[in-house]
């Protein structure tokens, strides 16, 4: 059998991901999908803009008039949403506004800063050999054009590109449900009166927050006791995608999650990771095929590891993105060697003289430290077995999507 324990991150991550297929498809009104995932790809159903515009406020005349100084007669006017609805013939001029279609038979567009009108009559000064000044038709795209592939995550400028070619409604991925468990009986919620043995529990709520951010619909539950039965009772009628757990994943004689959900029919492909911090991380499924993953109960433990595997969970169930992707920066001080488990440093990034950016990890990166992670602006990857290293070397840093 395959050694399920202390698994790289990597093979962990890929072992997560295997089997993890898209939760569905719906349509929904464009208003409504902003940090959606396509679906399906935007098509151009017609040109933008649809007809050559005016790029500035001024005069259209035909280009093979144009002298400087000729006066030309003032034939009409064309603003945006009120063309002019005729040729423009030799020796005419219209008045045209930034956006307006230009009229049939012009091909020159003459800047109002250009330009005298007396009366009927209009003369222009722009040199020789003036700019068009105009748009041409399917200048941002034409019909027929995909304009956003399935896949990608609608963020406001891409809901602005939608909107322009005309699309009420998208189709995006279904958001995957999520219920969140915190186990523990030394945990009380927040604005509860706690023992003075008790703490306040605080992973959930970052949980829902980041699942809701990365494309899930977040539901908490919670068990009527810290004990096997009341955890399996209480996720066993549960409808969701996905369950994660936060708590009871290590060894220890009050580590009730995984013994709980035995008696589901629990199968594991992940028991530990190699990592640090979070080691006792886990994945598997239920006996129905609902996938659970475990997450320590340390916050800082969690969230790194919702970093590392959650997110690209939920990209895999709304087929958006799993890439984990990492970007060099240079160390803003020395760090020591590395033990056998690689190490995710909370660290905070910033930009030098030079305009390379700098990663300084926080000098306490003990796994309870919910304080340090509000500050870090990223995770500083140091590999199994690493050697120290000085300032100034490069190192691999995962940032954090903290806006």
């Amino acid at each position: 059998m395959t050694d399920l324990k202390n698994l790289t991150v990597e093979d962990a991550r890929a072992r997560i991901l295997e089997g993890a297929v898209g939760s569905g498809v719906e349509r929904v009104a464009l208003a409504d999908s902003l940090g959606r995932v396509l679906a399906e790809p935007v098509i151009a159903s017609r040109a933008q803009p649809p007809f050559d515009a005016s790029a500035m406020d001024g005069w259209a005349i035909r280009r093979a008039d144009y002298v400087p100084g000729k006066a030309f007669a003032v034939a009409g006017e064309s603003a945006a949403g009120k063309a002019y609805p005729r040729e423009v013939q030799a020796g005419q001029a219209v008045r045209i506004f930034t956006g307006a279609p230009v009229p049939a038979g012009a091909d020159l567009v003459i800047i109002q800063e250009e330009a005298e009108r007396d009366g009927q009559t209009a003369r222009f000064r722009a040199g020789d050999h003036p700019k068009s000044n105009i748009r041409p038709a399917g200048g941002d795209f034409r019909s027929g054009d995909i304009l956003l592939d399935a896949g990608v995550v609608i963020d406001p400028w891409r809901l602005s590109l939608v909107a322009s070619a005309g699309l009420a409604t998208v189709a995006v991925a279904r958001r995957p449900r999520v219920a969140i468990l915190a186990t523990g009986d030394e945990l009380v919620p927040p604005g509860a009166t706690p023992r003075p043995d008790q703490i306040f529990e605080s992973g959930s709520f970052a949980l829902a927050a980041l699942i809701q951010a990365w494309g899930g619909e977040a539901f908490r539950l919670t068990a009527a006791a810290d004990d096997a039965a009341a955890i399996a009772a209480v996720i066993q009628p549960v409808e969701a995608d996905l369950i994660v757990t936060v708590g009871g994943a290590s060894v220890g004689d009050h580590d009730l999650v995984k013994p709980a959900l035995k008696t589901l029919g629990l199968e594991l492909a992940v028991e530990t990771v190699a990592v640090r911090p979070g080691k006792p991380t886990w994945f598997g499924r239920l006996g129905d095929g609902r996938a659970v993953l475990g997450l320590p109960g340390n916050p800082a433990s969690a969230l790194v590891c919702a970093e590392l595997f959650l997110r690209p969970l939920l990209a895999a169930l709304t087929d958006g993105d799993a890439e984990v992707r990492l970007v060099a920066a240079r160390l803003a001080a020395p760090l020591p060697a590395t033990g056998p488990r690689e190490h995710w440093m909370r660290a905070a990034l910033s930009v030098d003289e030079e305009g390379r950016m700098t990663a300084q990890a926080f000098p306490d990166q003990d796994s309870s430290l919910v304080g340090v992670f509000s500050r870090a602006d990223a995770l500083l990857r140091r590999r199994a077995g690493a050697p120290a290293l000085s300032a100034n070397a490069v190192v691999e840093v995962l940032p954090l999507r903290r806006g």
